[in-house]
């Protein structure tokens, strides 16, 4: 595309001069700039990318899009805008052809579920035939391929240009996780939703956010400024159990279906059974029931059943007992309730790490528990302190055995972290700065009819220092001391 097409779709243009020059691609980091490429300078937090102009054309980049040239200009080609994010957030959607038109786009926001839900509404809808994709915490995947991506909702030229690679790779649907932070800072600017999934809302990211009612707005962008911003009719799927529910419906711009358990909803669960590796229970939707099964554990997992199964009926258009036929085969999320080999007492993993989700990790594995509930759990650093006593209570109140220990503490002292946790807690617990150390203690405590879980950090890999990150991945580690110790 040359420079003279890109203009009309840029607000706020300045100056520019270069008009014939081709452009291929949208770069936001000068290290990844080429022949063909726009450098585009944003001013973040961190850095200034207008500091690396001159790399930019270095590495090879066509031209640039900045806010101030340098005072030795190296780009002939150029456009120089009022601000660049509002910019690059305008660009990217039609640069890359827009691509989220002609797919279904399934948006999911809410504290908890968000993995989970895009998984299962992925593996359903190719299981019935469409080529599907998901973006979000665990990456991207359009069919078996995996893209790695930085953030769970990547900055708008890496999604568009994503979603770019999905379309024609021959994605037909696309489940996408919307984070709070995504929806507030214009990373999902150019995207066209057919669907909106609330799944709940609880205190996280607050250290971003500040309030917890600025972070539940947030969340309400992807229900009332998308809708308005797209062509396609837009469908939202609500969690109708969540004290926030009726806002959400009665602000969203769009057709409204709901699912719960407690609460009359649109699709509903009735006689539910649960073991540590999966449920079941009587779906009641459409005026029928539907015997369902799910290889998910835990009652958080009925709800993002549920959600899976509303939005390709209501969405996609499948036929109900084809999505409850192949949601039996649907395997779990990594790291979520996420059991881990064991012989005489159950291990689960789940990356709760929020109040709200340890809480309902912690109540979902209670009655599967013949025996003792051992929690071994931390909170990361530089985040949320506020948060820190009150999972610390949450365990002391739901678990039996509390083993406090280290998340990803970052540039905190982890010894300070655990001081905060065990500060909501009033009777003694094990308290054990190592990780590994911390989990083997909860492994050598428990006996037959037990179950250990293990919270905070589910699928992750590696544990965050102040200076160094290191390989840790808790399933790994459970495996590894559970055949050390022949348990």
């Amino acid at each position: 595309m040359k420079l003279n097409r890109i203009l009309p779709f840029v607000p706020g243009v300045k100056a520019y001069a270069g008009t014939e020059t081709e452009v291929v691609s949208i770069e936001y980091d000068s290290r990844k700039a080429e022949k063909g490429s726009l450098f585009v300078a944003l001013r973040g937090s961190k850095s200034d990318g207008h500091k690396y102009i001159n790399k930019a054309s270095e590495n090879g980049a066509s031209a640039v899009l900045c806010e101030e040239l340098p005072a030795e200009n190296p780009f002939d080609a150029y456009i120089v805008v009022e601000d660049s994010t509002k910019a690059v957030e305008a660009l990217s959607a039609p640069f890359y052809g827009n691509p989220s038109d002609g797919m279904a786009l399934i948006g999911v926001t809410g504290t908890s579920g968000k993995t989970t839900v895009t998984t299962l509404i992925k593996e359903i809808s190719e299981s019935l035939g469409k080529k599907s994709g998901k973006i979000g915490t665990l990456g991207a995947y359009v069919g078996h391929e995996f893209i790695p991506t930085d953030n769970t909702t990547p900055i708008a030229p890496e999604m568009q240009r994503l979603l770019r690679t999905m379309a024609d790779k021959g994605a037909e649907v696309v489940a996408m996780e919307c984070s709070s932070h995504g929806l507030v800072l214009g990373r999902l600017s150019g995207c066209s939703f057919d669907c909106g999934v609330f799944t709940n809302i609880a205190r996280d990211h607050l250290d971003f956010h500040k309030t917890e009612e600025a972070y539940f707005e947030a969340k309400m962008k992807l229900f009332t400024d998308f809708p308005k911003s797209s062509k396609k009719d837009f469908t939202a799927v609500v969690n109708r159990d969540d004290p926030k529910a009726a806002d959400v419906i009665k602000r969203t711009a769009g057709k409204v279906r709901t699912f719960g358990i407690e609460n009359k909803a649109d699709y509903m669960a009735e006689n539910i059974e649960m073991t540590v590796s999966g449920a079941s229970f009587d779906l009641i939707c459409s005026g029928g029931t539907y015997k369902t099964r799910t290889k998910l554990g835990g009652l958080f997992n009925v709800y993002n059943a549920l959600t899976a199964i509303a939005v390709c009926v209501e969405v996609l258009g499948f036929a109900v007992a084809d999505v409850v036929s192949v949601l039996s085969d649907a395997a779990p999320a990594a790291g979520r309730f996420e059991s881990v080999g064991c012989a005489d007492f159950g291990v689960i993993v789940d990356y709760a790490h929020t109040p709200d989700e340890l809480e309902n990790v912690l109540k979902s594995a209670r009655p599967l528990t013949a025996g003792k509930l051992i929690a071994v759990f931390g909170c990361g650093g530089d985040r949320d302190k506020g948060k820190r006593p009150i999972m610390g209570k949450i365990v002391e109140d739901n678990a039996d055995v509390a083993v406090v220990t280290s998340d990803n503490p970052r540039t905190e002292d982890p010894a300070a972290i655990i001081k905060d946790i065990l500060a909501g807690m009033k009777s003694e617990h094990f308290a054990e700065v190592d990780r590994y150390e911390a989990i083997r203690k909860a492994l050598e405590i428990a006996r037959a009819g037990d179950i250990v879980v293990v919270a905070g950090k589910g699928h992750e890999d590696y544990q965050i220092f102040a200076d160094r990150t290191i390989h840790f991945d808790d399933r790994e580690v459970v495996l590894e001391i559970l055949a050390e110790t022949g348990k």
